[in-house]
């Protein structure tokens, strides 16, 4: 319940909509921008809908978790929440003056694994802009072309692309560019169904994932997380207006030295390397060995790691929290590290897509000139 308005305007933006009815109820909040629809199930003795402020609401069933609860609407949009010696009265607003989830039309659709478009986000939001002059960078551009799902970051001072094979006709291709405030609402879709449908035209986007039934195989957090859901989560945005740069003349099209190295370990040395210094980390590359340091006026530091590399040897600097972020999302073992001199850009990419994992990535990171 985290998509609420903020417009002290429009009270009934703070609240949610609840609607009873055929053995459900239906939870809906919207901004305006952003709106989440979801249902549990429930014993309806009558139908009706009400709206109830989503603060005091939130705090009251996080503290009665796991008790059944027994919710009463009457006259004066007064709700009455009960359970086991605990009596709540809310005030709340009628549910007509709720503005209805958009509904979208002349649509492109398309079905993704739920667990692929979550890491695929994972792999790119960290680079997302913050800057509110540049609107356009304000979240992930997703591109439906050339038989390949593409989502792409920036905040121009990296870059970072992963991609997903899928068949993608020429008539029903296209790309919209999804704010980063439901980038991060979408990341944080629980784990209930297998497969994501995204909906989308010129103006808005939608995903819905229908609801699995929880197998006696699930984890733990799968089963806890299903507990009474029913029909599907759905989730509705506007689009980021505008149209995203050529992100792809920045990736370097000259051939650079390379090495695979542990990714962990990697993201582990830089961490450390930064403690005295935040604000660059200098990675030497050399036969057999990457040296990683910081310095500061506070003092230096020093880290190794052994590599597989015969190259000739390259110095760069980088800001660590921008070479640790890409290292940070990835799931695989391994990466690769692609560089030429310090004063061009290093590239951090994984290997071509394989049977047990078609998701590839790429994260372009400008240096820090060494004075």
């Amino acid at each position: 319940m985290s998509v609420v308005g903020v417009r002290k305007t429009m009270q009934i933006l703070q609240n949610v909509l609840i609607e009873a009815s055929d053995g459900k109820v239906s939870l809906i909040t919207t901004n305006l921008d952003l709106g989440v629809r979801c249902s549990v199930k429930a014993e309806v003795s009558e139908e009706g809908s009400i709206t109830l402020p989503v603060r005091e609401l939130g705090s009251i069933v996080r503290q009665l978790a796991g008790m059944e609860v027994s919710v009463e609407c009457t006259e004066g949009n007064r709700a009455t929440i009960s359970t086991r010696g605990s009596l709540f009265h809310i005030m709340g607003i009628e549910s007509k003056e709720f503005p209805p989830l958009p509904a979208l039309d002349k649509l492109n659709q398309y079905d993704l694994s739920r667990v692929e478009l979550t890491q695929m986000l994972k792999n790119v939001s960290y680079a997302q802009s913050v800057n509110e002059e540049r609107y356009m960078l304000r979240g992930v551009f997703f591109s439906f072309a050339d038989d390949k799902l593409t989502l792409v970051a920036t905040d121009g001072r990296r870059l970072a692309v992963t991609e997903r094979e899928m068949t993608v006709s020429k008539d029903s291709g296209g790309e919209f560019i999804l704010p980063a405030s439901t980038v991060s609402e979408l990341m944080k879709m629980p784990p209930l169904g297998d497969m994501v449908k995204v909906s989308f035209n010129e103006r808005q986007v939608a995903f819905e994932m229908k609801i699995s039934d929880v197998g006696n195989d699930a984890s733990d957090e799968e089963k806890a997380a299903g507990k009474g859901f029913v029909d599907s989560i759905y989730l509705v945005s506007k689009v980021v207006e505008g149209r995203y740069p050529n992100y792809k003349q920045v990736i370097p099209a000259e051939v650079f030295e390379k090495s695979e190295v542990e990714r962990e370990l990697l993201q582990e040395c830089i961490t450390r390397a930064a403690l005295v210094s935040d604000e660059k980390v200098t990675l030497s590359i050399k036969s057999g060995e990457l040296e990683i340091t910081g310095q500061s006026t506070l003092g230096d530091s020093r880290e190794t790691m052994g590599i597989d590399y015969e190259g000739d040897e390259v110095t760069v600097s980088f800001n660590p929290g921008f070479a640790c972020d890409p290292l940070k999302a990835l799931t695989k073992d391994k990466v690769i590290l692609e560089f030429r001199d310090e004063i061009s850009p290093g590239i951090f990419r994984t290997d071509a897509p394989k049977d047990d994992d078609q998701i590839s990535f790429l994260c372009v990171i400008m240096p820090i000139r060494t004075d």
